[in-house]
């Protein structure tokens, strides 16, 4: 028997195609969409299952390079042993899937590439106001954590002079998206984390990405 069951990479491609189809579009403080329902539930299962132990990072910086050596990507290794994550990478990366997100967020998805990052935050946790880098063509969370406390563990957001303005929601498989910019504030924070905080990284980043072992196909362009 296998556990959990893995989606075909056909479904896992519809529904998330269907979920940024029916996104909320909002533009304050910023331009960004909020998603539901982003992946099926055994990908959930199937990423929340991950034999993959929390870093245990003590004090940090606010910055998540500062453990780089300790961040999780879907790499083709990772692909390669847990077949969860080979799918949703394979999902992720095809030209439907593609072409949908440069015609939602009005980027050059073409020739880009997939970056997936599997991120465990622990109590200690938390990231400083910061803008994303415009080599992320688009910037996108899924939230899978659970818990008493997660309606707590959403993304905060700052308006262009870096004042707080709100928080997402953080409901479980839900998401957002927005494209880096100049007044694209977010961070996390710092609270308690009883429990872990789980959710998904996911960026098309553009061809020349230094960092190639964060990619989850480097040898291979997005196309559309």
């Amino acid at each position: 028997m296998t556990y959990p069951p893995v989606p075909a990479v056909a479904e896992i491609a519809a529904q998330f195609i269907a979920s940024v189809r029916g996104a909320r579009r909002e533009e304050r403080p910023y331009r960004h969409w909020r998603l539901a329902n982003v992946f099926p539930e055994a990908t959930c299962t199937g990423i929340l299952t991950l034999p993959i132990v929390p870093p245990a990072l003590g004090r940090t910086d606010g910055t998540r390079a500062s453990y780089n050596d300790r961040r999780c990507f879907i790499t083709p290794l990772l692909r390669q042993k847990f077949p969860s994550c080979a799918a949703l990478a394979e999902a992720l990366q095809r030209p439907e899937v593609a072409r949908l997100m440069a015609e939602t967020c009005d980027i050059p998805a073409a020739g880009s590439y997939l970056r997936m990052e599997y991120i465990q935050d622990i109590d200690g946790a938390w990231l400083e106001p910061h803008r994303d880098i415009p080599e992320k063509l688009f910037s996108m969370v899924v939230y899978l954590f659970t818990g008493p406390d997660a309606a707590e563990w959403g993304t905060d957001i700052y308006d262009a002079d870096r004042r707080w303005v709100g928080r997402s929601a953080g409901d479980f498989d839900s998401g957002v998206i927005f494209v880096p910019g100049p007044a694209t504030w977010h961070g996390f924070d710092p609270r308690p984390i009883v429990g872990v905080r789980r959710l998904m990284e996911i960026n098309y980043v553009r061809p020349g990405w230094r960092d190639r072992d964060q990619l989850a196909f480097p040898d291979q362009p997005i196309a559309v």
